[in-house]
């Protein structure tokens, strides 16, 4: 099991920490306890500078080496983890389970931010490196964008961050192992709500109504064709129609009906059509039907887009703590991830780490699971110390 030994010892302590953050969950950019919590351990730790406020409430540690990084090396490289929780009433029944009603870290950013607390531990300790290593503390990646607000805030310019990495638990992922992909690794999201406005009336005469509900599987109906009819079969795309709103009584038509719902996509261009064709639809149905249909397509996060050279340096690093073994590729994932902002504005890669047979994300039974703590803490070593060989 090669893991850094050091890493070994500190378990217990980096197990703590996760257990206090997960009883102690807060959600988007309202992570000022965890955001405190975090500020704290760095300057305990000895972190040569330790900011607070970018993005609101993200923290930001520096580690320098023992000496800078030689002419035509890399400087500084980016660690990021997430803090924020889910609006998720937590079914663990875990001594440590959250004492907030109706939030729970049911996503692992409890064991992502107690990880690179391990690692920022370890790195100002040791500072076996050149150039340096700066840990990212994010909130709000739970819908919130937190990691583009910190990027508004300077995030990559003042600190002089030149790659930037991510990782998230796999849950389905055996302990010790790792997944990760070059390209896109997750999806981009986006958000449709539509309202339509029929023309209501009594059940028994639908013949002089405009039925908004009949429309509204209609529009269900004709936006799965675009996934099956538009998009080309070797590309992805997911059209979700997720909340179907209309009516209060089982005769009468109703006046109005509202659809919500959520659309990933895996690249630019398949993003483009399907938006395209997601107003041509409604349109188009709209004028056959007579119901007036307002659309509200709302654009997400990107698509999550590994660059090539730092995927190939994650996954050496992976190797070195898993083993050639314990490193695979992951299909792409059309769940979405705001690192991709920060993978945007400079190279990197994000990682999965094995988080064993536990529940999946976002479920209410969901943990972290500890024992993945030294996999994931010495991921994170083992990347500055390659990255930025002294």
């Amino acid at each position: 099991m090669p893991i850094v030994n050091r890493v070994a010892d500190l378990q217990p302590d980096i197990q703590a920490w996760r257990r206090d953050i997960h009883a102690h969950p807060e959600l988007l950019y309202d992570v000022h306890r965890t955001a405190a919590f975090v500020a704290d351990r760095l300057r305990e730790f000895g972190c040569d500078e330790v900011a607070t406020g970018l993005g609101k409430t993200g923290v930001v540690g520096v580690i320098k080496g023992k000496k800078p990084a030689g002419k035509g090396d890399i400087k500084v490289i980016g660690l990021r983890a997430d803090m924020d929780a889910l609006p998720i009433e937590e079914e663990t029944n875990l001594p440590y389970s959250s004492k907030t009603p109706g939030k729970m870290h049911a996503c692992g950013h409890d064991g992502h931010t107690a990880m690179l607390l391990g690692a920022a531990r370890y790195l100002a300790e040791t500072r076996n490196f050149a150039g340096n290593a700066v840990v990212i503390f994010q909130p709000a990646e739970e819908g919130g964008a937190g990691a583009a607000a910190m990027i508004k805030d300077g995030l990559m310019d003042r600190f002089g961050i030149e790659q930037v990495y991510g990782m998230h638990n796999g849950p389905g992922i055996p302990i010790g192992q790792f997944a990760i992909r070059p390209g896109p690794i997750m999806a981009a999201t986006d958000a449709i709500d539509i309202k339509i406005t029929g023309l209501g009336g009594h059940a028994a005469r639908p013949h002089i109504c405009i039925d908004s509900v009949l429309v509204g599987a209609q529009v269900i109906n004709a936006l799965q064709s675009i996934v099956s009819r538009s998009v080309d079969p070797l590309e992805s795309a997911v059209i979700s129609v997720c909340e179907f709103h209309a009516g209060n009584a089982r005769n009468v038509i109703p006046q109005t009906a509202e659809l919500r719902g959520t659309i990933r996509t895996l690249t630019p261009e398949v993003r483009e059509l399907v938006e395209k064709r997601v107003h041509e639809v409604v349109a188009g149905i709209a004028q056959v039907t007579g119901a007036k249909i307002d659309l509200v397509y709302e654009r997400g996060y990107p698509v999550t887009v590994n660059h090539a050279a730092q995927t190939d340096m994650a996954i050496r690093v992976a190797e070195e703590v898993a083993g050639k073994n314990g490193v695979n590729e992951t299909p792409p994932l059309m769940g979405a991830e705001d690192f991709a902002y920060m993978l945007e504005a400079r190279p990197g890669a994000f990682i999965f780490c094995g988080n064993g047979d536990s529940a999946g994300l976002h479920h209410p039974a969901y943990n972290f699971n500890d024992e993945a703590i030294v996999y994931g803490t010495s991921y994170w070593i083992k990347l500055v110390e390659n990255t930025l060989a002294a």
